[in-house]
């Protein structure tokens, strides 16, 4: 059997039915840097930011090994292994190596539906006469993916989004694992309750004190009880999943609900106008994600941690959508006055645009609009197509010349992905 068929199964039974993969890059952002320095393969390697802050973005299972995880504090990680070796993220390489991946999923079907940048539902009902069945289609999948990026990946193949996700999970690293329709309810019985979508710390410390710790028990035990317990949605959610219950459809078309950055300072930041620095950055980087993707955004938030790690957020609806770095950072700066007072120690500072419509439809204009923002666009459009050529430093507002270039230390990169903080695997 070859490197790329380990870990392949078929839980019993026909296939046929179980149309919907899960695919998952395996420590993605590790993978992708040891295809640049293969010396490191077999080692425990980590991804993230160095400093006193930093935050593990991604570990290779070696490190995993030792207790090593997403999310975990980089100290607590080097404490944990100290003898992983640390690198710096680089998003847009990260990007590009998704961008191929994406490109296998498209030839197999139309029916994709990225869930970020290393993982995505795929719905091959229509493949099956052309590529063959699920579980070929899957086999498939993961060997043209290893032939064009070097990357390996996992698939979960079921009849529902939730069943393919848990399957993924199950057989990783590098694994397939095919759960057919007629098996769903035996394969979901048999695990912990804590494996249901939504069940975390405390819902199963709840659910344990009642003597309910796995999904079978769980979905033999009476709604009306549950409901007591959890409330009436959070039970009719989990016994719909303890039954295999979940009619949702792969998406193609998923619009961004927010573009943000965030960056976690290596010391906290006490200085307002350092700080208004750091939101004229972010602004324009988030003007530029929006223009790129072809977006405008009608909202704009400021997000602040202070010291004690207290956050608070304040947003302002802008008189009319833009993508404009300017016009988001004029919102911004806004905010950050209401919130930040000279003296206060900051850890952290994020600009989010949200309300997010495609840029055709933003074409309302107020009655005394003054028309100057739209030279500015074309000066920031002007600013995408030299950085594009010659780099993100080839121009910036003056404000900033003379700014050390701060990558987030709280996760190694340069800019986060809107997903949640877990990191990717």
């Amino acid at each position: 059997m070859s490197r790329k068929d380990l870990g392949a199964r078929l839980v019993g039974g026909d296939d046929a039915g179980a149309t919907i993969l899960h695919v998952d890059m395996d420590a993605f952002f590790v993978a992708v840097e040891l295809l640049e320095r293969p010396e490191l393969v077999g080692r425990p390697v980590v991804v993230g930011g160095a400093g006193g802050r930093g935050v593990v973005s991604s570990a290779s299972y070696e490190a995993r090994a030792f207790g090593v995880r997403s999310a975990m504090p980089m100290a607590r990680a080097l404490q944990l292994c100290p003898h992983a070796v640390v690198l710096p993220g680089r998003m847009e390489r990260y990007r590009r190596a998704s961008a191929e991946v994406m490109a296998v999923f498209a030839d197999f079907t139309p029916l994709v539906e990225p869930l970020s940048i290393d993982e995505a539902f795929l719905d091959v009902s229509g493949a099956t006469r052309l590529f063959g069945s699920p579980a070929e289609i899957a086999r498939r999948i993961r060997a043209e993916v290893h032939a064009r990026t070097g990357l390996t990946c996992s698939v979960g193949a079921a009849s529902t989004k939730f069943v393919a996700k848990l399957a993924s999970g199950k057989c990783k690293p590098n694994g397939m694992l095919v759960v057919p329709d007629a098996e769903t309810v035996p394969f979901l019985h048999a695990l912990p309750v804590g494996a249901l979508w939504g069940v975390g710390e405390t819902t199963e410390r709840k659910l344990r004190s009642r003597g309910v710790s796995t999904v079978h028990e769980l979905a033999h035990t009476p709604e009306h009880v549950l409901e007591r317990l959890l409330g009436r949605a959070m039970a009719e959610r989990l016994a719909d999943l303890a039954w295999g219950r979940d009619a949702r459809e792969v998406v193609v078309e998923r619009r961004e609900k927010s573009v943000s950055h965030e960056q976690t300072f290596e010391v906290d930041v006490t200085s307002h106008a350092e700080l208004e620095r750091e939101v004229r950055a972010q602004a324009d980087a988030v003007g530029a994600r929006l223009r790129r993707a072809g977006l405008v955004a009608s909202t704009v938030a400021v997000k602040l941690r202070w010291a004690n790690f207290e956050t608070v957020t304040r947003q302002e609806r802008l008189e009319r959508p833009s993508s404009t770095g300017l016009v988001l950072f004029r919102a911004a700066a806004r905010l950050l006055a209401e919130l930040h007072s000279e003296g206060r120690p900051v850890r952290l500072i994020g600009v989010r645009a949200d309300g997010l419509s495609p840029a055709g439809d933003a074409t309302a204009v107020t009655l005394w609009d003054e028309g100057g923002d739209d030279d500015w666009e074309a000066a920031e459009q002007t600013v995408d197509a030299a950085t594009a050529r010659f780099g993100r430093d080839a121009l910036r507002p003056a404000s900033l010349l003379g700014r050390r270039e701060r990558r987030d230390r709280g996760t190694g990169l340069s800019e986060r992905p809107n997903r949640p903080s877990q990191g990717v695997d």
